[in-house]
């Protein structure tokens, strides 16, 4: 009788193969969130062999993303421009003010934003300094075409003054190779 009661239980049965290589493998892990340096460096990557035309039609791209996409567009933005040649300097830091100033902004996204700001203000300064080198240089080039106008009048003059010079020892030849009747 005891044994009967065995004989109600239902035997244990074999787990079925893909219930058994679905508990081999762990469980598909959700994806990890890319982080803010890997993305703005993807982006870098990406929009670093662009054109002038193509990376400013990507700063407007993601100014018009602002509304949507916040710091990360305004950074992605301010990149952008930061790449462009002919970029201006107040509008990269226009755009990355706001970033730096939100004490929520994602460190790696205010990061890039304070790098893009201290970049521009570099870049305004070295633009600044070569204006005024040019200029320096463009006074020099004046000063020494001046120098070489009133080097060239003197040498001019010289040369008159020279024949001048030339002619009034003729003439004190000739008076003196005349001989003087004596009376």
């Amino acid at each position: 009788a005891s044994l009967a009661g065995c004989a109600l239980l239902e035997p244990a049965t074999a787990p079925a193969p893909a219930a058994t290589a679905a508990a081999a493998q762990p469980a598909a892990l959700p994806r990890p969130a890319r982080s803010g340096a890997v993305e703005v460096m993807a982006y870098l990557a990406r929009t670093r062999p662009m054109a002038e035309a193509a990376l400013l039609a990507e700063a407007t791209r993601q100014r018009q993303a602002i509304a949507r996409e916040g710091d990360v567009a305004r950074v992605k933005a301010a990149l952008a421009l930061t790449l462009a040649h002919h970029a201006d300097d107040a509008e990269i830091v226009a755009l990355v003010e706001p970033v730096l100033k939100r004490e929520q902004a994602d460190a790696d996204w205010k990061a890039m934003a304070g790098f893009l700001q201290v970049m521009a203000a570099d870049r305004r300064r070295l633009r600044e300094s070569a204006a005024a080198a040019n200029a320096r240089v463009r006074d020099e080039r004046r000063a020494q075409e001046a120098m070489r106008q009133k080097a060239d009048a003197a040498q001019e003059r010289a040369a008159q003054l020279q024949l001048k010079l030339d002619a009034l020892t003729e003439i004190e030849r000739s008076l003196s190779d005349r001989q003087v009747p004596n009376r």
